[in-house]
């Protein structure tokens, strides 16, 4: 899959688009969802042009890579989900439902989650 400049987290990059903001630096763009689907629900986007998860992690600098990871860490932690704990989820292609062809990462928190994923039947 090719890096799509137009879609929508590319365009808030860009400014095109806003958002609201939680956090930012020189690798990392995070934004509280439009649609949340828990209390807490941000976004952790790294600002180079990434498709999936195995993009990111075969293209990204080691910096770039650092940077990302430990953004999303401290996001939690000043997000104060750090404590009563908190999911992190990366959808990556069709069967992971990954809406967005730009990498990045949900945070979930701000109350119980349940479980995520059901045991196989059969």
């Amino acid at each position: 899959m090719t890096y799509d400049d137009n879609n929508i987290f590319a365009k808030i990059l860009r400014g095109e688009i806003p958002c609201d903001k939680v956090y930012e630096d020189d690798h990392v763009l995070a934004f509280r969802d439009i649609q949340p689907q828990t209390k807490v629900h941000v976004l952790v986007i790294p600002k180079g042009a990434y498709v999936s998860f195995a993009d990111f992690s075969a293209q990204a600098s080691e910096a770039e890579i650092t940077g990302f990871f430990r953004a999303a860490g401290k996001i939690a932690k000043d997000l104060g989900i750090e404590g009563d704990g908190y999911r992190v989820l990366a959808n990556t292609g069709v069967h992971g439902h990954q809406e967005v062809p730009h990498f990045h990462l949900h945070l979930f928190g701000g109350q119980p989650l349940g479980r995520m994923i059901k045991p196989p039947q059969g």
